[in-house]
């Protein structure tokens, strides 16, 4: 059996998104007896013949159904497309009727994150409509609470409901102290709720 882990899954096309996935990843592994795992999604073609590459030419690997139904808790990430997830994960989370089937992910707690290239871009839209999916598994939804302080500081990215960063128009600007803080936070809340949340699994 392997070491308990949290899900880091995403979806970045201009790596800001894989930015702040990666912060989020640090904050899990400052928690003891937890790690995170990084997995991304391969993009969704328009041309239905067009296959992916089993491996990505770079950054994390592809998501298995094994990593989302094995894991311990689940973060996701998606830049933002008008006020949605990007359809690549939106896919991959269609795949997953089998673990709702089974129950495999109930009381497993989730959040969510995202990126967009405009300040008011719709960041707390696309964390609503990544959070339903999640319900309908039965996850237990966690966000990003006012005890963090950056929530109050932050004049770019950051909300309640789950870290969030701005690129910029030209998708060139970098995770900031405020962004970085949050996700952080928000993955060290992700794996103390996970294993706080263990024994009401095993029930």
């Amino acid at each position: 059996m392997s070491d308990p882990y949290i899900l880091v899954l995403y979806y970045s096309q201009q790596g800001a998104t894989r930015q702040l996935a990666e912060q989020i990843a640090a904050g899990i592994e400052e928690v003891p007896g937890i790690s995170a795992r990084l997995r991304t999604v391969p993009s969704v073609s328009t041309v239905c013949e067009a296959v992916a590459s089993e491996i990505p030419p770079e950054g994390a690997v592809y998501a298995s159904l094994d990593d989302l139904r094995d894991c311990e808790g689940l973060a996701i990430g998606s830049p933002t497309r008008f006020g949605n997830m990007a359809a690549a994960l939106k896919y991959y989370l269609d795949s997953t009727s089998s673990l709702w089937m089974n129950g495999a992910l109930i009381n497993k707690p989730a959040t969510a994150f995202t990126s967009t290239s405009s300040i008011h871009g719709g960041q707390e839209a696309t964390l609503m409509t990544m959070l339903i999916p999640l319900l309908h598994h039965g996850m237990v939804y966690a966000g990003v609470p006012y005890s963090a302080k950056a929530l109050f500081d932050t004049t770019s990215g950051g909300t309640p409901y789950g870290a969030s960063h701005f690129a910029g128009p030209k998708n060139d600007r970098t995770v900031d102290e405020h962004e970085r803080a949050l996700a952080r936070f928000q993955g060290r809340r992700l794996a103390k709720l996970a294993k706080a949340l263990k024994p009401l699994r095993e029930e």
